[in-house]
């Protein structure tokens, strides 16, 4: 895991993308149109968890549509619950 993807996820609004594309996928214009922030500023959140691996992009037309990656929130999940495992006592 890369500091890229803890610092995605230090942000809260990225954690509101995120969460939002949880329920399926969507255009940069529908998250822009249910974000308070500058369609600038989102784009500049877009390209970060886009970086770290968390979304995928897909450029349909003249519409970017975003997905959750599923398999790095799989990775995260597997290095944490190692992170966090009882030591075997020998």
């Amino acid at each position: 895991m890369s500091d890229s993807l803890f610092k995605a996820l230090a942000d809260p609004t990225r954690r509101d993308v995120l969460r939002r594309l949880q329920r399926g996928p969507a255009t940069a214009g529908e998250l822009a149109e249910e974000f308070p922030q500058a369609k600038a500023t989102l784009s500049h959140h877009f390209n970060v968890l886009k970086a770290a691996g968390l979304v995928r992009s897909e450029r349909r037309g003249q519409h970017v549509v975003y997905s959750l990656n599923t398999s790095v929130f799989e990775d995260l999940a597997r290095m944490m619950a190692d992170l966090f495992k009882p030591e075997r006592k020998k």
